[in-house]
């Protein structure tokens, strides 16, 4: 079977890429260069997303919401997003324990790359996140990494891009995601290191005392040569099929046959919606009955799951505490996802009622979607304008908020 592997960025326009054609028993053929070049007529075509551009999360779902993506799913993660439900696509992956491994990414820009693909005769049939297209055994993490930077795959629907590291230091990312697996008594006997550019080894002796976990070198990885029956489809296409002309007389039984499942596929399908929105019904109520409960003087009840938010930071400040969308918090989080800017490149901060807005000047765009992904892993909620152009650099404006 051929496969045509496609690497695209959600965050820039969808006009040149990078892919690899993997055939059976072959070594892949890798290649760079506009859309309209790609190989055409494989079997089977995947997008593989960057790992920084696809959050991958924890919740609890109901059961019927597991089978597609859709506006349940995305109301689920709408806590860690903080943004509009319509705006992300979000996926089942699989079930961890208790809870639900969900997969969010832009649905705006997936979208985009679908269209511009679909305009040069190419169809996807599977989005993968390159996260976990990454090899790994049971009770051991998989980390790549590429002299600076990487993603980490901490289960079989779990993992994450990582912030920045050195040869000595491991990344800070890897080291809190490790405590807070042992503080669950769930954390990895062993790490295993794949290098993903030449000559990024690290110090394996200095990273096992900082991360208190054994590593083992596991070789060089690339997303090009992964298996290709690795990693989970974020989407799946229908296979594709033809209708054969001059068979109308032979394909007739089978028309009224495909007829009748039709029928009964969009009776299953009603049944399927209206069940969904009754647990969507259900799930309201339930947060508005609880909310009532805490705070039973509440003359209305809109948003249950936003009022709530705001009563837990008027008890965090009553008590004197501080809460997540307060200036100290924020700037902290803050200053760490911009700490590799050099001096001069945060132009202004403000802040108000809870939003931070910061104007930075970017001299290279690669690192616009590296400070975007950490301030989205601590936890933060982030909207980005448009950059204006000032000579050799760029102004970009985020506004910040808690999710």
């Amino acid at each position: 079977m051929s496969l045509l592997r496609i690497y695209g960025s959600l965050l820039e326009q969808p006009q040149h890429c990078q892919w690899a054609l993997v055939n059976d028993n072959r070594e892949p053929v890798a290649g760079e260069g506009r859309l309209a070049d790609l190989p055409q007529r494989v079997e089977r075509v995947q997008l593989v997303i960057p790992a920084a551009q696809v959050l991958i999360t924890r919740a609890r779902v109901p059961h019927g919401a597991r089978r597609r993506a859709g506006s349940v799913l995305a109301f689920a993660v709408e806590e860690q997003t903080a943004g509009e439900p319509d705006a992300n696509q979000v996926s089942w992956l699989g079930s961890v324990g208790d809870e639900d491994a969900l997969a969010v990414v832009d649905k705006g820009g997936l979208e985009r790359w679908r269209h511009a693909l679909g305009a040069v005769g190419i169809r996807v049939d599977e989005v993968h996140s390159e996260t976990l297209l990454l090899p790994i055994r049971a009770g051991e993490w998989s980390v790549a990494w590429n002299g600076r930077e990487g993603f980490v795959r901490s289960g079989e629907f779990e993992g994450a891009a990582t912030d920045c590291g050195d040869p000595e230091s491991p990344p800070l990312f890897l080291r809190l995601l490790l405590e807070e697996e042992k503080t669950r008594s769930a954390g990895p006997t062993s790490i295993a290191l794949y290098i993903t550019t030449p000559d990024a080894v690290p110090d394996i002796t200095a990273w096992q005392r900082e991360l208190g976990v054994d590593l083992r070198i596991a070789g060089t990885w690339d997303w090009r040569t992964a298996s290709p029956d690795a990693g989970v489809s974020l989407t799946q296409q229908r296979q594709r099929w033809r209708v054969f002309s001059g068979a109308a007389k032979r394909l007739r039984p089978a028309a009224w046959i495909l007829g009748a499942a039709l029928t009964l596929h969009a009776l299953a399908l009603v049944t399927d919606w209206t069940l969904l929105a009754g647990e969507q019904r259900a799930l309201r109520q339930q947060m508005e009955a609880q909310f009532r409960t805490a705070f039973p003087d509440a003359v209305a009840v809109v948003d249950p799951a936003l009022q709530m938010r705001r009563k837990l930071a008027e008890a965090r400040h009553s008590a004197g505490l501080s809460d997540s969308s307060d200036f100290l918090p924020m700037i902290e989080q803050v200053a760490a996802a911009t700490k590799e800017l050099p001096a001069g490149a945060v132009r202004a901060v403000s802040y108000e009622g809870g939003r931070m807005t910061l104007e930075l000047a970017i001299n290279e765009e690669a690192a616009v979607p590296r400070i975007v992904a950490r301030l989205l892993q601590s936890g933060l909620s982030v909207d980005k304008s448009s950059a204006s152009a000032r000579a050799a650099s760029a102004t970009l404006v985020l506004i910040v908020g808690a999710s």
